[in-house]
């Protein structure tokens, strides 16, 4: 006769006022950090938070240094850290490569698309403009509801992980966490715009790095629990014979042939792709990067982003079910719930056993780091989808830039408080943060293919996007309800966000939605020559002067007109025409070489991802998955010590390139804030 497993609560290992001091506390102090160098900048530098291109994207002068920080921090979702070691607790060394897959090869890709951005539409603020240009009203009515329908189930994931991890370890009322955590991010982001969060996602990288770096020579190397990497084999050998994993090759812990775990890659990669391509957050960093570094950017980004699921799940998610059996596990004498599982707890429960109440605020205080980082992103992004596409489009069709700054706040406020809102109804139906990073792809998979050939492919039709985006849906839809029905028994909330369900729906809206997409665009191709979408125009402001004149279309012409008129003699002006011809022919070539050479740009983008793509998803896991091996001991050290070097290469070149890149920005900023300080104390 079997009976029911019985679970343990999760006891808290720190008092509620912890929870609030880091919630309210850390955040407050991070936006009293991010308005001290927004000061600094609107006072000593030459883009001002005040004009409307440098508050929604940065001016276009991000370079690529920290737009590679900038896409490892917003790409750092709770569910990276939380999701990706409950993967490696549930099936093993296979969970953390797998995630780390299922985000680099997306980003690395959107590199491509990012480079035909700034080929095609270098002047847009926000992707649906695009959309509203080529394709008109209707698919841009359609593509805003995606738009947004993205940032919302990306904000309930990070504020849903959070809260969750807030709870267990302090006994935080998970509500009062929802509406907290947003409150500190709104606040930089308001008085900064997109570069302030640029700045925040380097601090935010810098302490996401250390804290790795923490975890993993403290379960490595110092921990009375595990100590070495020997050790950590060893207990995992003995759960693999408590708890073996079903589908693993002999129940191993220690090996790639997990057929959960390849289900689990297939469903992060699909669900990879909704995250990237559907989020305005990824847009606005390839809008506001340097057009020659765009792609350089995002190769970097992901290739580095990859390091911190692999490093942080590889040592905590593992050590979680290494250390079951530990009598200072959270819920030793049990293991860890579904539900809890689900809630992503195994990384906090590892932390309190390898480092106590030092490993809950660690833990804490990274899980934190992560949600404001990438709700920055949201905010910045759900804020320029409003102010551009809904209010200047359909309301103020010539709202000034300070109107689009001073909506912008607005929104800024109304979608701190919404999100709270949002996790507060998920977290009442019983919604987790494991259910939505399941679900992300099947609703949001039949969006990503038109969306990316709306920007590069020019035969692409107004009937092939809808067709595409709307009969993918359809079909997504359709075989998620029949395939958790066949493969379940019943359709209900929890079998809905079954691995296998999953992926029969993400799957089947992803491609479908790319034939429908590309088949009927084919049956009658269009010949658009992308000049409607070049033509798009960086905002007027009323306070050009805080813009620099370089970063301006059409600046440059001014000054050389302008050069042309100081220097003419009476003869001189009678040539005033055939000098202007020779100018407007000279920046058409300009052009016209600059498109070139943002082609190769896409070309080296295309074939740098290929091969990124056919290493990470081929080369290094399917041999191993199907040669059914299991690690040896000198093996899995070798995986772990190539994890470790791999996130400390990482760490050193997110903190150090962009410090480098901005060097003369920072001395800049430093001087003239240093000799301003002077002279008020000389008077």
């Amino acid at each position: 006769m079997s009976s029911e497993p019985s679970y343990s609560e999760f006891k808290p290992l720190l008092a509620q006022s912890v929870g609030y001091g880091v919630v309210v506390g850390v955040g407050f102090f991070f936006a009293a950090i991010m308005l001290i160098l927004t000061t600094l900048q609107r006072k000593f530098f030459k883009f001002s938070p005040a004009s409307s291109e440098e508050f929604t994207s940065a001016s276009r002068s991000v370079k690529p240094g920290l737009v590679c920080c900038g896409i490892v921090s917003a790409w750092t979702w709770s569910a990276t850290l939380l999701q990706s070691s409950t993967a490696a607790y549930t099936f093993g060394v296979s969970g953390p490569w797998w995630y780390g897959v299922g985000g680099t090869i997306q980003v690395a890709m959107f590199g491509m698309v990012a480079s035909k951005v700034k080929q095609n539409a270098n002047g847009a603020h926000t992707f649906l403009e695009i959309v509203k240009i080529r394709f008109g009203t209707s698919a841009h009515i359609l593509f805003t509801f995606y738009g947004f329908l993205c940032i919302l189930l990306v904000c309930g994931s990070l504020l849903l992980g959070g809260s969750a991890t807030v709870n267990a370890l302090t006994g935080m009322n998970t509500i009062a966490a929802c509406f907290l955590l947003p409150i500190g991010i709104a606040i930089y982001v308001i008085f900064g715009g997109l570069r302030a969060t640029f700045i925040c996602d380097w601090s935010h990288t810098i302490i996401l790095f250390i804290i790795i770096y923490i975890f993993t020579f403290r379960a490595y190397g110092t921990s009375p629990a595990i100590g070495s990497v020997s050790r950590l084999y060893d207990l995992l050998e003995q759960a693999s014979i408590d708890t073996p994993v079903v589908g693993n090759q002999g129940g191993s812990y220690l090996t790639m042939k997990s057929n959960q775990g390849l289900v689990f890659g297939a469903v992060t990669i699909l669900s990879g792709f909704t995250g990237v391509f559907c989020d305005q957050g990824y847009w606005q960093r390839a809008i506001a990067s340097h057009p020659e570094s765009t792609t350089k950017a995002y190769m970097l980004g992901g290739i580095s982003w990859f390091a911190v699921p692999w490093a942080f799940a590889s040592c905590l998610g593992l050590s979680a079910r290494a250390l079951l059996n530990n009598p200072n596990f959270p819920t030793y004498p049990s293991p860890l719930s579904p539900s809890q599982t689900s809630a992503g707890l195994a990384a906090p429960a590892a932390a309190a056993v390898l480092m106590g109440k030092g490993g809950a605020i660690t833990v804490l205080l990274v899980v934190f780091m992560a949600v404001t980082s990438a709700a920055s992103a949201e905010l910045i992004g759900a804020s320029s989808l409003f102010s551009y596409d809904i209010y200047r489009t359909y309301f103020r069709p010539h709202a000034t830039g300070d109107e689009i700054v001073r909506v912008s706040h607005y929104f800024i406020c109304f979608w701190a408080i919404w999100m709270g809102c949002w996790a507060t109804i998920l977290s009442a139906a019983n919604i987790d943060l494991g259910w939505l990073f399941y679900v992300q792809g099947s609703i949001l998979s039949p969006a990503v293919i038109p969306i990316g050939l709306t920007v590069s492919w020019s035969k692409l039709t107004k009937a092939g996007v809808f067709c595409g985006a709307i009969g993918g849906a359809c079909l997504g839809m359709l075989a998620w309800m029949i395939g958790c029905w066949k493969l379940y028994g019943q359709i209900n909330i929890p079998n809905l966000a079954q691995p296998y369900s999953a992926l029969c729906s993400s799957l089947t809206g992803l491609f479908f939605s790319g034939i429908l997409t590309v088949g009927v665009s084919l049956l009658n191709p269009a010949d658009y020559d992308f000049s409607g979408t070049r033509a798009i125009a960086a905002l007027e402001d009323t306070n050009r002067s805080d813009i620099s004149g370089d970063n301006i279309p059409g600046r440059v012409s001014d000054a050389e007109s302008q050069k042309e008129k100081t220097g003419t003699s009476e003869h001189e002006l009678s040539l005033k025409q055939p000098v202007s011809d020779v100018i407007e022919v000279g920046l058409e070539k300009d052009e016209e070489q600059h498109i070139r050479s943002l082609k190769k740009v896409f070309r080296r983008a295309l074939m740098y991802s290929s091969i990124l793509t056919v290493i990470v998803v081929i080369l290094v896991p399917l041999p191993m998955y199907f040669s059914h091996y299991i690690f040896s001991k000198r093996f899995y050290t070798f995986w772990t010590a190539c994890s470790i070097i791999w996130a400390l290469a990482s760490g050193t070149f997110c903190i150090l390139l962009p410090l480098w890149e901005s060097r003369n920005e920072i001395c800049t900023i430093l001087g003239s804030a240093y000799r301003s300080i002077r002279g008020r104390s000389s008077i």
